[in-house]
């Protein structure tokens, strides 16, 4: 297992590099001067040089990029071209507010989306099974800041129940983390039943079923268990992007996240935060990887890391 966990969080590195490196030089080739943008367009050709040669932006690519890397493996993500604060600070600060979202629409998307999932495996073929289809159908069409806006309008608009937007309290998380966590649940219902309908087929179960027990225990014990592993690994995708930041839903909802902080780093052409921004997301998705490999190992002892390793 250790030796499974150092080999991933080696390839992590890997990709991270690579990563860092088609980010520096893909918003280099993004149109418009990130100096001309902070100082303005009434700025002189001698103050436009002068920045650019202070923030080191005149030097070659290749040389901005070792500079930057060096940073890099020292743990510095630079400084934010538009604050001139570090980048590491701003994110830190922006990450509370994200990760607040991320678990109150991960709560809602499981309970949902997994109870809905297991409703409707109980009552495949019923009404039921294809109210709770048509719900996942329809929720994975409409986009999310469709619904957003659709929740601001009938829970603080009409309802006034809820703040609209801007705020980080409890009452503000609510409509977020509820247009988040439907998207989620709905494609987290679908993969349910379908993984509880294979189980509930097999044969075990129709012997657990003879023996007399229950239809709770049936379902949670033994059909239940066995299909957490691909639920496992999608919720574990969908909470590395929520921590990431979900950015349409954030811009809707104006949540002071990782998300907003992307989108006005790109809008400002600030490119060590786009760097940041970038890197610390796939840096949660490397992490979530591993993670959900090791509760792997736990939700089915039958899966062997050795033979993973000399496979791999």
């Amino acid at each position: 297992m250790t030796q499974f966990i150092l080999k991933r969080l080696m390839s992590g590195v890997v990709v991270l590099f690579g990563l860092s490196v088609f980010t520096f030089m893909l918003i280099h080739f993004i149109p418009g001067d990130p100096v001309r943008i902070m100082l303005g367009q009434r700025a002189t050709v001698e103050q436009i040089e002068a920045l650019r040669e202070e923030l080191g932006l005149n030097k070659p690519l290749v040389s901005q990029y070792v500079s930057y890397a060096s940073g890099l493996i020292q743990g510095d993500l630079g400084n934010s071209l538009k604050t001139g604060r570090p980048v590491s600070t701003e994110i830190a600060e922006r990450f509370s507010a994200t990760a607040k979202m991320a678990v109150a629409s991960l709560g809602v998307a499981v309970i949902v989306g997994v109870g809905l999932g297991v409703i409707a495996a109980r009552f495949k073929d019923t009404f039921i099974d294809g109210m709770i289809m048509m719900f996942s159908t329809l929720g994975m069409a409409l986009p999310g800041f469709w619904l957003g806006l659709l929740v601001i309008l009938v829970f603080s608009v009409h309802l006034g129940w809820f703040p609209i937007a801007g705020g980080t309290g409890l009452l503000d998380i609510v409509l977020p983390a509820l247009t988040l966590g439907t998207l989620m649940a709905t494609a987290l219902s679908r993969l349910t039943r379908a993984g509880m309908v294979e189980i509930l087929s097999n044969d075990y179960i129709r012997t657990a079923r003879a023996k007399g027990m229950g239809e709770r225990i049936v379902l949670l014990r033994h059909a239940f268990r066995n299909v957490m592993i691909p639920i496992v690994a999608v919720i574990g995708l969908e909470f590395a992007g929520l921590l990431g930041g979900a950015v349409i839903v954030e811009q809707v909802f104006n949540w002071p996240g990782i998300g907003t902080l992307a989108i006005q780093a790109i809008s400002s052409r600030d490119f060590p935060m786009i760097q940041g921004t970038t890197l610390f997301i796939g840096a949660i998705y490397v992490v979530v990887v591993i993670v959900i490999d090791v509760l792997y190992a736990l939700l089915d002892p039958r899966i062997n890391f050795s033979a993973k390793r000399e496979g791999a």
